[in-house]
């Protein structure tokens, strides 16, 4: 639903890049005689001067803080659980854990008690994360373009700020990267680093052959370790790609509410059916994110005589 800030003076381009810009701060370089400063960017390209320090306010005040808002909630049911009849909430937090329980249950074989709580944690978390994007794309940041107009004197349109940290990629690798880094942990824990360097070698091709076995030493490891780096790439990429084209629809449906009367109704029918068919997506991506990584904590635990 596009208002006043979003969109006056703004062509349908210029809005959908508007919506797209990650409220970032950083070290603003030193040119045109002003000493290098920090401060937020105001516009794409001051972002990108920023260079790779910079910080993505947004995605981390939304990651953040639904991650204080989940383990709040679950712990205030936690704490007010009971035997008796238990109301609503506590029902729907019970069901949750159950489901997750039983996921851990049927994909990781090993023994380790963090996974189901891991496991409850990406679920729960990637879910409110997503959860963001059923949200009026236009809502949010014009309270943010309000906020940095009259409380920091900011210029409106230079205000940007995104609800949405799935649709950030530095958020989604970030989550596939500390994935990454408790399956290679593990995989040193439990195999060794001996057997972990042989998984990397000696698999898939061997041979009883010595000499064969070497040559082989070089393709294993060139297929073995481009499977590897796939795993936190696939998992990071596929959680953004499918928020980040659904991020888009909404923007595209609430760029036609500013086409007139008939236009405004037809995408006002379109955001609602889109905004219930997408319930499903944010679920399943959260649903597939958590499975995934307990498919590689298994696969950690797995030794050479599993294979």
């Amino acid at each position: 639903m596009s208002g006043d800030i979003e969109t006056a003076g703004q062509t349908a381009s210029e809005y959908i890049k508007h919506h797209l810009q990650n409220m970032t701060f950083g070290l603003h370089p030193a040119k045109d005689g002003q000493e290098a400063h920090w401060g937020l960017a105001h516009n794409a390209q001051e972002a990108k001067e920023m260079g790779f320090w910079a910080i993505h306010v947004d995605t981390m005040f939304w990651s953040i803080g639904l991650g204080i808002f989940f383990l709040f909630l679950f712990r205030k049911v936690a704490k007010s659980a009971t035997s008796d009849v238990p109301d609503g909430m506590q029902n729907f937090v019970e069901m949750i854990v159950e489901f997750v329980d039983g996921t851990v249950k049927g994909a990781f074989s090993g023994r380790n008690a963090m996974v189901a709580p891991m496991a409850l944690t990406i679920f729960v978390w990637v879910f409110l994360i997503n959860f963001m994007d059923l949200i009026p794309v236009d809502w949010l940041p014009q309270v943010a373009a309000l906020i940095g107009q009259y409380v920091f004197g900011m210029d409106p349109h230079h205000v940007y700020f995104k609800v949405v940290p799935s649709t950030d990629p530095n958020a989604t690798f970030g989550m596939a990267l500390a994935v990454f880094a408790l399956t290679i942990f593990y995989s040193f824990k439990i195999k060794g680093p001996v057997g972990f360097a042989s998984e990397l070698t000696l698999h898939p091709f061997s041979s009883n052959n010595k000499l064969v076995q070497l040559l082989f030493i070089p393709i294993n490891f060139m297929l073995e370790f481009v499977a590897l780096l796939a795993k936190p790439l696939s998992l990071s990429l596929r959680l953004y790609g499918n928020m980040f084209a659904g991020e888009m629809i909404f923007i595209l449906i609430a760029l036609m509410y500013g086409g007139g009367l008939v236009l405004g109704i037809f995408g006002g029918v379109l955001q609602m059916g889109w905004a219930i068919f997408h319930v499903l997506i944010i679920t399943l991506q959260a649903y597939i994110f958590m499975t995934l990584a307990i498919v590689y904590m298994d696969l950690a635990y797995q030794t050479g005589e599993d294979h």
